[in-house]
């Protein structure tokens, strides 16, 4: 195949979104000639977009080089700016700092409203986004307003993007979501480049998590896995969707499926700054497990990468009855904590932790700071956590009734959201709330549901936890009585006679008297009719 050819086609794949096929083509087409620096931008796309991201930095350092060479500085700055902020993805700020200098400084002669000096806005704004967030949001609307004017729609949808971010981080949170919603209306109406389109995919997806925006985040979760499998050769966002997909799996109880996602995210972006992402949400799939040497490797894995173990360590060292160690974790990161929504993806975890440490003072306050949060954003799954906050502390308070009345909100809430687990957690509260208002028929049953979810989701602790609750709950003296004769027992206070009773259980009549005197002797009752008034005294029937 000629030189040519190769080119025409590495050209044409590329323009359909073939991005291993343009990688191959244009890889075979520089080994035999010269590519344009136009052509070596190809290339350099269609490298980063299949995976391999050393040798799109070289060809796009290449493609610097030869605009430069050409005279033309502006297209010059363009590869050193993606060639700079690549590399920040990357986590390699020195040489991403180095690139982005070199792409301002070769704009000192330029238009000071190119597209360009737009695009070096963006990372500019990135810097300060957590600082100064109004500061970045003036930033980010004038590269967008720069791109407006050139008709730049990658650096429009950047400025939209950005401006979303940082509104949210300000507290106006309805306004940014809706500005992110004009980004990806962009993305999906395909207006913008593949790696804008992911950047942004990826960005709102983050965004959609730090808020509890989980109807968001199921839409463009579907939205990206549809972009991905369209296009099969790109590499770098398919673990960002994987990871994306096994966070909401997690919630909704899919744990299987969502650990084997999770698994295929870390592997997929391995080296990318994301990959610790993806090992803290295994941590967390295996902490619930009951896995707890698995889980706490993962967390290990995470911090290794820059990504906090909290508060997921802090629970696996509550599930392991290491309460102050939970304690002083938790306390250290919520008070390190400063903007309100990393605060609330915090407080529910410190409520459980600092309720278990015997502090219902500071579980009260770290309610009270949530519930006010949870006004604030308004979205229901941190109204549900905020809920589930307040009944635990009503019921630690000794406020059974209102710890109910909060404990039903937070069922329901979990329920419409479909978080099984997070719905049995409730469910444990409202049996012992069931109880403390006397209540043993409702506490049983809160507790038998509870265990059941917890013993289809693989929840180990958590069946072990609420089976040492529900036998805590019986009187002392029917402790001492087996799982069958509390049955027998049940259906005597009913007034059933032995042969009913063995109907009923598919026993002998024999068994069924057996049972009936071992009873009387354990709890030191004379007659069926003070064993009946014993069930009912106790709640055992």
């Amino acid at each position: 195949m000629s030189t040519m050819s190769q080119l025409d086609r590495g050209r044409e794949a590329f323009d359909r979104g073939a991005w291993g096929e343009a990688y191959a083509a244009l890889v075979a087409a520089a080994r035999e000639s010269v590519l344009s620096p136009e052509d070596l931008e190809r290339l350099a796309t269609a490298a980063y977009l299949t995976g391999h991201d050393a040798d799109s930095n070289e060809v796009l350092a290449r493609a610097h080089h030869e605009w430069r060479r050409a005279g033309n500085p502006q297209r010059a700055s363009r590869c050193a700016f993606w060639l700079g902020f690549g590399l920040l993805i990357q986590g390699e700020e020195a040489r991403a700092s180095g690139w982005l200098s070199r792409a301002q400084r070769l704009l000192d002669d330029c238009d000071p409203h190119s597209a360009e000096r737009g695009y070096l806005l963006v990372p500019a704004a990135l810097a300060i986004l957590d600082t100064d967030p109004m500061a970045s949001y003036e930033s980010f609307d004038q590269a967008g307003q720069i791109g407006g004017r050139v008709r730049e729609p990658d650096l429009v949808a950047l400025g939209q993007l950005g401006r979303g971010q940082a509104l949210i981080r300000a507290g106006r949170t309805s306004e940014g979501v809706a500005l992110l919603d004009e980004a990806m209306v962009a993305v999906t109406a395909e207006e913008v480049s593949a790696r804008v389109a992911g950047i942004v995919y990826c960005a709102v997806l983050g965004e959609c998590q730090l808020t509890f925006d989980l109807r968001r985040a199921r839409q463009w979760t579907a939205a990206l896995t549809h972009w991905c499998d369209s296009q099969p050769d790109m590499v770098p966002y398919r673990g960002q969707c994987l990871l994306h997909r096994a966070e909401l799996m997690q919630l909704h109880g899919d744990w299987p499926d969502a650990i084997d996602e999770a698994e295929r995210a870390c592997q997929r972006l391995e080296g990318h700054p994301a990959a610790a992402v993806a090992y803290y949400q295994l941590a967390e799939l295996h902490r619930l497990r009951g896995e707890f040497a698995v889980a706490e490797g993962a967390y290990t894995e995470a911090s290794r990468r820059g990504h906090t173990a909290q508060p997921g360590l802090a629970l696996l060292r509550l599930a392991q009855g290491k309460v102050d160690a939970a304690a002083a974790a938790m306390r250290t990161v919520v008070d390190e904590a400063q903007d309100r929504i990393t605060r609330s993806h915090l407080l529910g975890a410190h409520v459980d932790v600092l309720l278990a440490a015997g502090d219902p003072n500071g579980a009260r306050a770290a309610a009270d700071e949530l519930a006010l949060i949870a006004q604030d954003l308004g979205t229901p799954f941190v109204l549900a956590v905020s809920a589930h906050a307040a009944g635990a502390v009503s019921l630690a308070d000794g406020d059974a009734r209102s710890a109910l009345a909060a404990l039903r909100r937070a069922w329901a809430a979990w329920q419409n959201i479909d978080a099984p687990y997070e719905a049995a957690r409730v469910r444990v509260l409202l049996g012992l709330a069931c109880r403390e208002l006397g209540d043993h028929d409702g506490a049983a049953l809160e507790l038998d549901a509870a265990r059941w979810v917890f013993q289809q989701l693989g929840a180990a602790s958590d069946v072990s936890r609420v089976e040492k609750l529900s036998f805590a709950g019986r009187p002392a003296a029917a402790g001492r009585i087996t799982a069958r004769e509390l049955e027998v027992l049940r259906l005597v206070a009913l007034g059933k006679s032995n042969r009913a009773i063995a109907a009923d259980l598919f026993l002998s009549e024999k068994t069924v008297a057996r049972h009936v005197s071992n009873i009387l002797a354990k709890l030191e009752l004379s007659s069926r009719s003070a064993a009946t008034a014993y069930a009912y005294e106790n709640g055992l029937a």
